[in-house]
């Protein structure tokens, strides 16, 4: 399996477009369908955001090694879950959200006598 082969498997598997990786990693569709179609190579920074992206370690994207396992418990949602809950809401609730949680890993950290 190529690399184009392997970013576009892990795209489906997210069940989203071309546009919308190449809009989170700062490219054009075009330049990322070429990496699909393995008729370009990213350039190294671009990488390390695909494999960001992808939650996936460099070793996959380039040479196809086990992706990264997730440390989260099989019953927690998945980022794409979250995300979707977090679009759908208003600026306000964004803002409280994120200070719930900011609230939450400060508490965290001090609690394991971290920070």
């Amino acid at each position: 399996m190529t690399m184009g082969d392997r970013l576009r498997k892990l795209r489906l598997q997210r069940k989203i477009s071309q546009e919308e990786v190449a809009r989170h990693i700062g490219i054009t569709r075009s330049a990322y369908s070429h990496y699909e179609i393995n008729n370009r190579q990213p350039v190294y920074e671009t990488l390390i955001k695909l494999a960001a992206f992808f939650d996936v370690s460099l070793d996959y994207i380039i040479e196809g090694s086990q992706p990264k396992r997730s440390l989260d418990p099989p019953d927690a949602p998945s980022s794409d879950d979250i995300l979707t809950l977090f679009r759908q809401m208003s600026h306000e609730q964004r803002k409280q959200s994120i200070s719930l949680i900011s609230d939450f890993l400060s508490g965290e950290q001090r609690a394991d006598g971290s920070r």
